[in-house]
């Protein structure tokens, strides 16, 4: 079942599996049962410290580990492979006593909660965003023996899919009850369960002493700026909501310069592990409120904590544009979606809209086309704007139909999902209807700079930050670089080059002053 070359690689990391582990299958009839027992059965006979047993669970196909003679507090309900197949080696080697990477202090703060906390994350095994989460609430599990996770593959689960009314991935519950959706980090998990983990952390970072150089964003040009900053000898920190930033919800990566492919998640923990590489201070699940400038600069947090810099290098990037058009907020994760690979698998046989005829939209279409029944794509101008190669590979697929000049004006549902979706012809001024159960849309990009209004930080109408040739801004000692400056072409190469040219600005400008 596995390829020998990542059975390979998988028989190398289970050398590290330290204490004896037990990995229960539950298994019926099925094909996806018998796959899942082949799968078993290839992992435990890689290692003498495996042991293989059936034994009867709540779903099946399913999968648990745990130590051995230990109640299990890890299951994957389906086939943990795709995205999923590191989240299943890490539940195996953290079983066993292999140390995380997580930091000691988060590690002690999650062995300290009190409470039981019985967590189910809904997944699809072709969600990027899915598997953080899942290795996240795995890790919790692993540690304290108050908390169980289950994995949940809703390709496979389909009937607790349709009860629950789960139209997007990752959906969590806690206790049975919905906790939260999308992409959460292992702190912001903790800080949602420790209550007063958000004011230690505040406290502590209104001590931090002044920095240098702040960088506010983890995504391409943050990591580029403080990776330059760092190198140049001076206190850097970078404060970000996730290190990452956008590029974390992108799948494939193909024009990055010599990597011919690579996928967002992947690239973002490269980066991050460079960044570290320097000794430079990152502060995620923080998000900057503001920006003023006194003997130093400082950035006040929405936690209540403010940092202080001697130099700022703003990279907050961007973020996915909203349609704003009734229906759309009432009815997002509930047929309006942002993401086809994390969502496109619930929206299996039926008709579904992308609206938007850019790259990101025609790469969507083209993706769902071999998911779902049938793909409309409505771009508001009266061509298509994505690279030619693409239109050529969309209008080859029978599924796909295009209509241009239409522009988007309601999302309609019946109180709890999406049924359909009105436009109008720009040209003949005619109002449509189209019946879809799934929109994903895909209209470009905004900056994360509404933090900036009000400041000496000089934006554009679109709310991007005006900079120069050296990435400053229109307030002394203030950089910025990326998506969410007037840069005219968003890409991460660009964004990287923009970075390192904001971090080298910030330098010249501190020896200078």
């Amino acid at each position: 079942m596995l390829d020998p070359n990542i059975k390979k690689q998988l028989d190398t990391y289970l050398q590290s599996i330290v204490s004896p582990i037990t990995v229960s299958v539950s298994a019926d009839n099925s094909p996806k049962s018998r796959e899942l027992l082949e799968l078993a059965t290839e992992i435990s006979a890689l290692s003498g410290k495996i042991n293989l047993e059936e034994a009867a669970a709540e779903r099946s196909p399913g999968m648990s580990i745990a130590r051995r003679g230990e109640a299990p507090r890890v299951s994957f309900a389906g086939i943990p492979l795709g995205h999923e197949f590191t989240s299943l080696v890490l539940a195996l080697l953290q079983a066993g006593d292999h140390p995380s990477k997580a930091a000691p202090e988060l590690q002690e703060q999650i062995r300290n909660l009190e409470g039981d906390y019985h967590f189910e994350t809904y997944i699809s095994l072709s969600c990027q965003n899915c598997p953080d989460l899942v290795q996240a609430l795995n890790l919790m599990a692993n540690l304290n023996p108050n908390i169980t996770h289950v994995m949940i593959d809703g390709a496979l689960f389909q009937d607790e899919v349709n009860q629950r009314r789960i139209m997007t991935v990752p959906s969590v519950y806690l206790n049975g009850e919905h906790f939260g959706q999308g992409r959460m980090s292992l702190e912001e998990i903790v800080g949602k369960l420790d209550t007063g983990a958000a004011s230690r952390k505040a406290a502590e970072l209104n001590e931090q002493a002044p920095f240098d150089v702040l960088v506010v964003g983890g995504g391409p040009a943050g990591a580029a700026a403080a990776i330059y900053a760092a190198r140049k000898g001076i206190r850097t920190g970078l404060v970000a909501e996730r290190f990452g930033g956008q590029v974390m919800d992108t799948v494939g990566i193909e024009n990055f310069i010599s990597v011919p492919y690579t996928e967002g998640p992947k690239l973002a923990a490269g980066l991050e592990q460079h960044v570290r590489e320097y000794g430079v201070d990152i502060i995620t699940d923080e998000r900057a409120a503001g920006i003023t400038r006194g003997e130093l600069i400082e950035v006040p947090l929405a936690s209540g904590a403010t940092l202080r810099s001697r130099a700022v290098i703003l990279a907050t990037g961007a973020r996915w544009r909203e349609l704003n058009v009734p229906g759309e907020v009432e009815y997002r994760n509930r047929g309006v979606a942002y993401c086809p690979h994390c969502d496109g698998p619930f929206f299996k046989g039926k008709r579904v809209a992308v609206v938007g005829g850019g790259n990101s939209g025609i790469e969507a279409a083209i993706d769902l086309a071999g998911l779902v029944e049938h793909v409309t794509v409505l771009e508001f101008a009266d061509t298509l704007r994505a690279d030619e190669v693409l239109q050529r590979k969309v209008r080859s697929i029978g599924n796909i139909d295009i209509i241009t000049s239409a522009q988007t004006t309601e999302v309609v549902g019946d109180g709890s999902k999406v049924t359909a979706m009105n436009y109008t012809d720009r040209i003949g001024g005619d109002s449509k209807r189209l019946e879809v159960a799934g929109i994903f849309v895909q209209i470009g990009l905004v900056p994360n700079t509404e933090f900036l209004k009000g400041s000496e930080v000089e934006l554009t109408r679109f709310g991007e930050v005006m900079i120069d040739a050296k990435g400053a801004t229109s307030m002394s000692g203030v950089f910025a670089a990326g998506d969410a400056t007037t840069v005219p072409y968003k890409q991460i190469v660009i964004s990287m080059g923009a970075g390192a040219t904001a971090a080298l600005g910030a330098f010249d400008h501190l020896i200078r002053t």
